[in-house]
């Protein structure tokens, strides 16, 4: 079995802080032999993070553009998930948001980003960042929402394209049922709506009436927010 979890809001408390539950959670599936995958809109270079400070073999970073695994040697990978050209076109896209909007803030970890950029919203105005969303529009720039940033990028892109292709590429034994998806915010939505066992952590509620596809399953309750209800819910599946 694995479980594919989104991860600020999900795995981290209110997107910010890792607490004593995500331990909890990777020490419960490893115990039972079962895998985390952590599928984020964090950049590359937090996937390596991920994987060089935490027991896993793999995650899927940048809303499912890339992935970055262990190899047989232990030795950490990258498999971008769009073609070069998408990524050509990123970059002058990025050049020419800064040209227009120079005081847009990227993230901090925007350096470490492949195949998306990502914008800090909250330090903008409402109105600012719907200019900066028009103009996405106008220039057919995908991007997406999360509990941190607003995520922007060019090609084929989603956590539900980036789950699919790492189950058939690197885990072709497993069935979908086996696997499970947990989330929180508006850019798990491709998986809500495609990946039949998925589960909306109870902080979610901040976000349902934006969503057109839900999780399946819903959980109630502050016990059930974030990390603590990804930890219970997957204790009753044993």
């Amino acid at each position: 079995m694995i479980f594919f979890s989104d991860f600020d809001g999900t795995l981290t408390l209110e997107g910010r802080e890792l607490t004593k539950d995500f331990f909890d959670i990777i020490e419960f599936i490893h115990k039972k032999n079962h895998e985390l995958v952590i599928v984020s809109g964090r950049s590359i270079s937090w996937g390596h993070f991920l994987l060089t400070h935490f027991p896993l073999k793999a995650c899927i970073m940048e809303g499912g553009g890339v992935i970055v695994y262990l190899d047989e040697r232990g030795e950490i990978m990258e498999e971008p998930l769009v073609e070069v050209s998408e990524l050509d076109k990123l970059r002058s896209f990025t050049t020419k948001l800064k040209h227009h909007y120079p005081h847009v803030p990227l993230s901090r970890d925007s350096f470490g980003r492949l195949t998306d950029r990502a914008i800090e919203f909250h330090l903008m105005e409402q109105s600012w960042i719907e200019q900066v969303m028009d103009f996405m529009n106008v220039e057919k720039i995908h991007y997406s929402k999360s509990n941190v940033h607003i995520n922007f990028w060019c090609g084929n892109i989603s956590k539900y394209l980036g789950v699919k292709h790492f189950i058939e590429r690197y885990r072709p034994h497993l069935l979908e049922k086996d696997c499970w998806f947990f989330g929180d915010a508006p850019n798990d939505e491709s998986m809500f709506e495609l990946f039949h066992n998925s589960v909306g952590v109870s902080n979610i509620k901040h976000c349902l009436h934006r969503l057109k596809h839900k999780p399946r399953i819903i959980l109630e309750g502050e016990e059930n927010a974030g990390p603590k209800g990804v930890l219970n819910f997957i204790k009753t599946l044993y």
